[in-house]
């Protein structure tokens, strides 16, 4: 059995927090998104994984599966509405009900002064970090009514809530943007029983920034501005999302959690 697959295995005698609970997880075909499947799938949820890349996809259902927990691969385009709408009409075809929605699809778009940013970029990063996290609720928010409530995590970033220069204006603004909607979309159907929430992680180690961490250097540059003095493991993110997504946070919307190791602490 590998590491992963063990990962999926409960606790003898561990409670299953989200026993019957249908999730939609996008950007699920690696790194937080993955680990959050996993991790839904060990506590009893049936999870809906949503990503760009069928092959990714279909390992990890294959994985959960094998594992004992009910998975469905959906390749999906978060930025384009029809695709979206049909991940939810599958999800709903397939399990009958929709309870937790992980919007965590999304792209870094590259290093560039804003300057140099082309249009393309920052319509591209835009279109699946900010435009996805849209659509996304637009279609699961219905089905969710329709069930009588339920509960949205937002993925964003610690940018989401502070700048920096490091030549990533468009993953910035889409990331506070995230922000925006989670506020927004919080408000409007706390009263319809639905919790939407985000969380803001630190570095993680993704296939985005292992190239970065496993060089010693600049491993050493981005651990010494975190207070904890490491990154973090894209599991402890995803226990985040559990405890948003699960009734231990019953009386929890409209918040941003940074899980970031004391970085953004003012």
């Amino acid at each position: 059995m590998t590491t992963a697959q063990q990962a999926n295995q409960p606790a003898p005698g561990a409670s299953r927090r989200l026993a019957g609970k249908i999730a939609i997880i996008t950007g699920a075909g690696r790194g937080i998104g993955a680990a959050t499947a996993r991790l839904f799938a060990r506590e009893g949820a049936a999870v809906v994984l949503a990503s760009r890349s069928e092959a990714e996809l279909a390992a990890l259902a294959e994985e959960i599966q094998a594992s004992g927990g009910q998975a469905l691969a959906v390749t999906t385009d978060v930025a384009d509405a029809a695709s979206v709408e049909a991940l939810v009409k599958q999800a709903i075809d397939t399990y009958g009900k929709l309870d937790i929605a992980i919007n965590n699809a999304g792209i870094a778009g590259g290093n560039r002064p804003l300057v140099e940013t082309s249009e393309d970029t920052f319509d591209r990063v835009i279109a699946i970090n900010l435009k996805g996290v849209f659509l996304s609720m637009k279609y699961e928010i219905p089905a969710m009514l329709a069930g009588g409530g339920g509960a949205i995590v937002n993925m964003t970033s610690t940018v989401g809530l502070v700048g920096t220069a490091a030549g990533i204006a468009p993953y910035i603004a889409s990331k506070h943007g995230v922000v925006g909607l989670t506020k927004a979309a919080a408000l409007e159907y706390a009263a319809r029983h639905i919790r939407v929430n985000a969380i803001a992680p630190g570095t993680t180690l993704t296939s985005v920034n292992e190239r970065w961490i496993t060089d010693p250097q600049i491993s050493q540059r981005i651990t010494s501005g975190i207070p904890m003095g490491r990154v973090a493991d894209p599991l402890e993110v995803a226990e985040a999302a559990l405890w948003l997504a699960s009734e231990a946070s019953s009386y929890v919307t409209g918040v941003t959690l940074p899980v970031d190791a004391g970085y953004i602490v003012p």
